[in-house]
């Protein structure tokens, strides 16, 4: 399934290193910058879940991506 974020927060976003290496979702894991997409490509039959936090105004922000199901 492909999922595709947008960053309209007007910060950079990192991604957190566990979608990509626990979670198997594919993706580019440089930084989002404002107004840039970013697609991310989870195993087939899920849906993503999708957390951020914020680590300050120096810090910026950060997501996890992880693929749900609904079994």
């Amino acid at each position: 399934m492909k999922f595709v974020y947008y960053n309209d927060t007007g910060r950079k976003v990192s991604i957190h290193p566990a979608t990509k290496e626990t979670y198997k979702v594919e993706c580019d894991t440089s930084t989002i910058q404002p107004l840039q997409e970013r697609i991310f490509y989870l195993p087939d039959n899920t849906y993503p879940w999708v957390k951020m936090w914020d680590y300050g105004e120096k810090r910026g922000l950060s997501i996890i991506v992880i693929p749900q199901t609904d079994e």
